[in-house]
């Protein structure tokens, strides 16, 4: 669908949706773990959507309550005869329910849609057949996973994508524990983080010392537990603030997450943006912004609208190390370049990121969302620099990560339509 965007009266308060890094991980603990418990989580996606449903393939009960899911594990005893696991589009979803399965030995087949089939699996595919599973032939859906993983001491580069390791550790109180030995520099440490806090919240014991990752003891049921806000998508209503013509403040966001993305603030600062951040809320204020550069190897999420700072600042930023942006749901350097060309900007695509001179006023126009959740939002994030109206085509994408996005722009002052 077509949605049409502008600025209004933007500003006001908002609260944080749950993170979707949260619920994935904790949803998949709970499920594993030896009794039913309760996990809080405020909003849902399609892609937590997606583990939800590949969980109860696999014989979880999970349901919908007003505050989350209920959760009753995986009889890991009786598991379902050649279940299907939907994974949908989300690459969280698929690739850290691919260890799982292998450690559990379910025979199944896991189906993937949009450009998931094509994202990479290697090496995390080579390490998994290494320890005994049995796979299909990669970029083909549905990939279909049997055998049981023995050995449970992997070994795996850590440039290539933080979920693969995520996926490894998931998997190991399965196994009764094990380590997974990370070699190179590890790209978005802060992911894997993400998952060690939600494992030892479920009962499973994880420590790092020099590159290893060790797990001892399985998943205990945490009765109740709750996913936190989350920075990502709080990530494009602080930019607006910074970028706009009023403060927009949100509530609910954890200042000592393990969630990356809160590196946000520290971004907008540096473009000299006015950031305020107390227990219970982060308020961005309009400011005189000016280029900068941002190594975005630890913060590939927040690329894409960051690219709306670069827009609205002064002078010329320079966004680098992004090159694996290439490899999400879409093409998200070209999807940039693509927006922000289109509505006007000064922009130039590199290899690994991109070169913004900004400081103009935008121009209204009709974008392309590229099936892409991030990409959806950004292009609304820009309408407040531009100085017509912005129609998204493809806007529904934005339900992958954030459903009520929309509906929030309506709630912040702008206009849709």
């Amino acid at each position: 669908m077509k949605v049409t965007v502008s600025p209004g009266t933007f500003g006001g308060t908002i609260p944080a949706i749950a993170s979707k890094s949260c619920a994935h991980r904790l949803l998949i603990c709970a499920a594993l773990s030896g009794a039913p418990s309760e996990l809080g989580c405020s909003t849902v996606s399609d892609d937590i959507l997606a583990t939800a449903r590949c969980l109860e393939a696999l014989g979880a009960g999970i349901e919908r309550t007003d505050g989350g899911f209920s959760v009753s594990p995986i009889d890991r005893e009786n598991l379902p005869s050649g279940p299907v696991l939907d994974c949908g589009e989300s690459g969280s979803t698929l690739r850290f329910l691919l260890p799982v399965v292998c450690a559990l030995g379910a025979d199944c087949r896991l189906t993937m849609g949009g450009r998931l089939p094509r994202r990479p699996l290697s090496p995390l595919y080579e390490e998994l057949v290494r320890h005994g599973a049995r796979l299909s032939a990669q970029g083909v859906s549905p990939l279909r996973a049997g055998g049981r993983l023995e050995d449970p001491d992997f070994v795996i580069p850590g440039g290539v994508s933080s979920q693969f390791i995520s996926g490894l550790l998931l998997a190991l109180p399965i196994m009764g524990g094990g380590t997974v030995k990370v070699t190179g520099k590890t790209e978005s440490r802060s992911y894997i983080d993400i998952t060690c806090r939600c494992m030892t919240a479920c009962g499973a014991d994880v420590r790092f010392a020099e590159g290893v990752y060790a797990v001892s003891g399985g998943y205990a049921a945490p009765k109740v537990i709750a996913a936190e806000g989350d920075w990502s998508n709080a990530a494009f209503w602080l930019c607006a603030g910074a970028i706009g013509k009023n403060a927009v403040t949100v509530t609910g966001l954890d200042p000592d997450s393990a969630q990356g993305d809160r590196k946000i603030v520290d971004i907008i600062r540096k473009f000299g943006g006015n950031i305020m951040v107390t227990e219970s809320s982060v308020t961005s204020v309009p400011a005189k912004l000016r280029g900068t550069e941002i190594d975005a190897a630890d913060i590939p999420d927040l690329v894409p609208v960051i690219s709306t700072l670069a827009a609205a600042a002064e002078g010329t930023t320079r966004v680098y190390d992004a090159g694996r942006l290439r490899l999400k749901e879409s093409d998200r350097l070209a999807a940039i370049y693509n927006i922000m060309s289109t509505l006007g900007v000064n922009i130039t695509e590199t290899t690994d990121g991109f070169t913004i001179v900004g400081g103009e006023p935008l121009r209204g126009g009709e974008v392309s969302a590229w099936n892409d959740h991030r990409i959806a939002m950004t292009a609304a994030v820009a309408s407040l620099l531009a100085e017509g109206s912005v129609t998204i085509d493809g806007a529904e994408c934005a339900a992958k990560s954030y459903p009520g996005f929309f509906e929030d722009f309506r709630r912040l002052g702008g206009e849709t339509t």
